[in-house]
């Protein structure tokens, strides 16, 4: 069954579809061919030949102009360098303001393509085909694009949202397992911030998602996306409410950047929820029953949860001071009272956190997460 629903966000001219369901690439034609006259798919070298060659084979077999460009995979290439040459190679394709990028791909070609999009000609249209399960419930919706830099990840990039969103689980298939998981870290953090009946059915149907049974990780993703949605529709350019969606980020981020990339997002995601979850411990509004149903959680969907090297305590302080949600250098943290529940305190849906109590809850994170 295709399910079918709208991000619908205030003074935006249109509402954007998000249509989920099992090998619906093949049926977006009509849409397509009403929406530009040339088309680029843009894509990595790993989904390329996966579905990025099927996709340009249908499309111009329908009559539709269409090319297909790629870039080396990896969060290490999400870079201004790989923007510019891919931007390079549309104009010397012909592409101008008639055209229409497809992203086809996980959160870093959706990131990267959508910048793309976003300043090509001062903007042309958008419409993301995310192929990995992170992509599918976190980088596809929302309108977040972006590069990363040597200083941080995603400090350049804009909002711009696509004019539609197609989600075929059935390419999940060629997702090898620990992406997969990687994609479970943003269900995860989607439940602890904002539905506990999603952490639960995550807890409880854990080795039928991991199995991929289609109709369970449906559900999953319906779920997570509907979450997403709303928060995004009540704050799209992040100023409250849309701040939850980074918990765990402040401390993931800042360990993405450290290994430069060798810790994958969900990786390092999954540590930062943890010792994220951990500081809301010591903050005594987490009890300690909930910390650990969440290590539980993680464990449960195969997440190392381990560093590859001890970091000082000031090197991550340094990468955390560039968090999007920093004021005057000093990071602040989405914090929990409960699964489902953040900590909201005057309004604000995060807060600055004492430096002796964040230095004590990497200290734990490198004295208890470090692989030995």
């Amino acid at each position: 069954m295709i399910q079918r629903f709208f991000c619908t966000i205030p003074n935006v001219s249109n509402a954007y579809e998000i249509e989920i369901g099992r090998g619906i690439l093949n049926s977006q034609i009509k849409y397509l061919s009403n929406l530009a006259s040339r088309f680029a798919i843009i894509t990595d070298d790993i989904v390329a030949p996966l579905y990025g060659k099927k996709l340009e084979k249908l499309l111009s077999s329908s009559g539709l102009k269409v090319n297909l460009f790629s870039f080396p995979s990896g969060e290490q290439h999400k870079t201004r360098t790989t923007k510019e040459l891919l931007e390079n190679n549309l104009f010397e394709k012909g592409f101008g303001r008639d055209s229409c990028v497809i992203a086809l791909g996980g959160g870093v070609v959706t990131d990267i393509a959508g910048y793309l999009a976003a300043t090509y000609c001062r903007g042309i249209p958008l419409v993301m085909i995310p192929t990995s399960l992170l992509g599918m419930v976190d980088a596809s919706i929302g309108g977040k694009t972006g590069v990363n830099v040597s200083y941080g990840k995603n400090l350049l990039g804009c909002i711009y949202h696509p004019k539609k969103v197609v989600i075929d689980i059935l390419t999940l298939k060629s997702l090898p397992k620990y992406e997969f998981a990687n994609g479970v870290v943003e269900m995860i953090k989607h439940g602890l911030v904002a539905d506990h009946h999603l952490f639960e059915y995550l807890e409880n149907n854990a080795l039928q998602l991991l199995a991929l049974d289609l109709d369970v990780v449906e559900k999953a993703i319906f779920e997570s996306c509907r979450i997403k949605k709303e928060i995004v529709e009540q704050d799209e350019r992040e100023r409250g409410k849309r701040h939850l969606l980074n918990f765990g980020h402040t401390i993931g981020h800042a360990l993405e950047n450290l290994t430069h990339y060798t810790l994958s997002h969900g990786e390092a995601v999954a540590i930062g929820l943890l010792v994220e979850s951990y500081l809301s411990l010591k903050l005594k509004v987490l009890d300690s029953e909930s910390f650990e149903r969440i290590k539980r959680i993680l464990i449960q969907y195969d997440l190392p949860l381990k560093l590859p090297f001890q970091f000082p305590i000031s090197r991550i302080l340094e990468a955390m001071a560039f968090d999007k949600k920093s004021i005057k250098g000093q990071a602040r943290f989405v914090t929990i009272e409960k699964i489902g529940s953040p900590q909201i305190t005057d309004s604000s849906y995060c807060v600055h956190v004492e430096e002796i109590l964040v230095k004590e809850a990497l200290q734990w994170m490198n004295d208890d997460l470090y692989s030995y």
